[in-house]
């Protein structure tokens, strides 16, 4: 199958297959005399288990690491289960900063008058209470 009909039965993108090919990620499809990429069912299965990996955020590094266990039928399901591990902990972290960011704003938010005054807790949080710089105007640039 071409690359399209590879991308519509994989579910990813013809540019991501391309791409995961440039990387090193896939091994380079067949070629036919015209240069067409060539893809088997294999292919399809690779890419589906890329795209599945994916979308549960395994980096690049993690979905390659996980390829090349699933890929080795020798290799014990310790190896894979350290890396669901240590995948897990680094979403809570993640979790748990993007939670972090959500109770600030939201007090920052409720602090905020949003009315017409200049007053804007929100902004004086960003920039550390720190008065704005002043706006340069032309008569004020050095005109050298």
């Amino acid at each position: 199958m071409n690359i399209g009909e590879a991308s519509q039965a994989s579910g990813v993108s013809a540019k991501m297959i391309r791409y995961y090919e440039q990387i090193g990620l896939i091994r380079p499809s067949a070629r036919t005399g015209n240069n067409y990429r060539v893809y088997g069912e294999d292919d399809v299965h690779v890419l589906r288990f890329i795209k599945r990996a994916r979308s549960l955020g395994f980096s690049l590094e993690e979905t390659e690491r996980l390829l090349a266990l699933w890929q080795d039928r020798e290799r014990e399901s310790a190896a894979v289960k350290a890396v669901a591990v240590e995948h897990i902990a680094d979403l809570e972290r993640r979790i748990a900063d993007m939670q972090g960011m959500v109770k600030t704003l939201k007090h920052l938010a409720h602090c905020c008058g949003g009315d017409g005054r200049p007053d804007c807790p929100i902004l004086e949080d960003l920039a550390g209470h720190a008065e704005p710089p002043k706006a340069s105007t032309p008569s004020s640039k050095n005109h050298s």
